[in-house]
């Protein structure tokens, strides 16, 4: 009898030891279950990159060494150390890199002829949105997102009621902007559908990476342009029978970018002959932009005016215009010194706006930017890349595998 007892027992603690291992088990697959991991882009991109990339160390961008003088840079130890203390204010950068990088490569393989320019426009600034997790002036859209269409290079962006549509003749620049703590990536591409205007976009693309090679610290503005004109010196272009020259847009050009300021102090000439010779300094956060033409290759405004942004020399003003103090308020709250554009006041909740603006433009207070334009019935194309001057190297932090 007591045997069997002590049988029993050992088969009751033989299934309890049992079922708590299956417990301690299925609380272990629950954990896994439950475990987050980085997230995985969606179409369209809707996952904030912070929860892609978990540590919050975002991808470096493509890094050149410096040439000839500046060779010793690659290997200086205090370089180096200087490199290391700036490192938060790079992975800013890099942040906006990657939300530009993963917004465009869904634009690229989306925008189709028959999109409306708005539709096309609010997909890219809600993928920005998103993908930058917008919040004020820690992240956000940089400026407009230029969709500039044929003879318009620049500055023009759907205005609320616009029913501009794309067409499969259209050449299309699309230039959008990132920012991160006031440090914006501005990085644009040519589109074209129809493979007669391939040409212009590989002339675009070949002299902007001219212009890249070129730049560094203690370069010469001009020696920049004097690069980019040679390669678009090289290039034609044969449309519907007729062979036209490809020109630079000679009143265009790259820029300095600042703190929340997207065209800082110096302009980087796309022509030789600019007679520019301030040089490039370590630490300068610039944007390699070239523009080309079948056209006059020199542009003027023209068109309705919807990019704005407040101007960073502008002093006290007194105005007497109730409308325009509100609405001055309202830039400075949402937008301080970056560019915007009418939807972004449509958006904020902004009404009857337009003569309040005009005030503020009148003013001085805020600079009106108006569509670009060459001559009408030519072609434009556009590529731009932002590239840091690190102490050790340029770095391309706008670089991907498309462009």
């Amino acid at each position: 009898m007591e045997e069997v007892i002590d049988s029993l027992k050992e088969t009751v603690i033989a299934d309890n030891t049992a079922n708590d291992t299956n417990e301690a088990e299925k609380k272990k697959k629950k954990k896994k279950k439950n475990k987050k991991g980085p997230k995985t882009q969606t179409e369209p991109p809707t996952v904030p990159i912070s929860k892609i990339y978990t540590s919050k160390v975002y991808p470096l961008g493509e890094t050149h060494d410096y040439i000839n003088e500046n060779l010793w840079r690659t290997t200086s130890e205090e370089k180096r150390a200087e490199e290391r203390l700036k490192e938060y204010d790079y992975n800013d950068l890099r942040r906006a890199g990657e939300v530009h990088r993963q917004v465009r490569a869904y634009a690229r393989k989306t925008i189709q002829p028959g999109m409306s320019m708005i539709d096309i426009a609010e997909m890219i600034e809600n993928g920005t949105r998103a993908l930058v997790e917008e919040n004020g002036f820690e992240s956000g859209i940089g400026f407009p997102t230029g969709l500039s269409i044929n003879h318009c290079a620049a500055h023009y962006t759907p205005n609320a009621g616009d029913k501009t549509v794309l067409a499969y003749d259209d050449v299309l620049k699309v230039d959008f902007g990132v920012h991160v703590n006031g440090k914006i990536v501005d990085s644009a591409f040519t589109m074209n559908f129809n493979p007669k205007f391939d040409k212009l976009a590989e002339a675009a693309k070949e002299a902007t990476y001219a212009g890249i090679k070129e730049a560094g610290i203690d370069v010469r503005l001009c020696d920049i342009g004097a690069a980019v004109h040679e390669v678009y010196d090289s290039y034609e272009i044969e449309i519907d029978g007729k062979t036209y020259d490809v020109k630079p847009i000679r009143n265009l050009n790259g820029h300095t970018i600042g703190p929340y300021q997207i065209h800082a102090g110096k302009s980087i000439p796309i022509i030789r002959d600019s007679g520019d010779e301030t040089k490039l300094e370590e630490g300068e956060l610039i944007a390699i932009e070239t523009f080309c033409s079948t056209g006059r290759g020199y542009v003027v405004e023209d068109g309705e005016c919807s990019h704005y942004a407040k101007s960073m020399e502008s002093s006290f003003v007194p105005l007497r215009l109730a409308r325009a103090k509100s609405l001055l308020a309202s830039i400075n709250k949402h937008f301080g010194t970056l560019p915007f554009c009418r939807r972004y006041l449509d958006r904020i909740g902004e009404e009857k706006y337009l003569m309040g603006l005009r005030n503020l433009v009148d003013a001085g207070i805020v600079t009106a930017y108006p569509p670009l334009v060459d001559t009408k019935g030519s072609y434009t194309a556009q590529l731009e890349h932002t590239i840091l001057l690190r102490p050790t190297c340029k770095e391309i932090v706008s670089k991907g595998d498309d462009y």
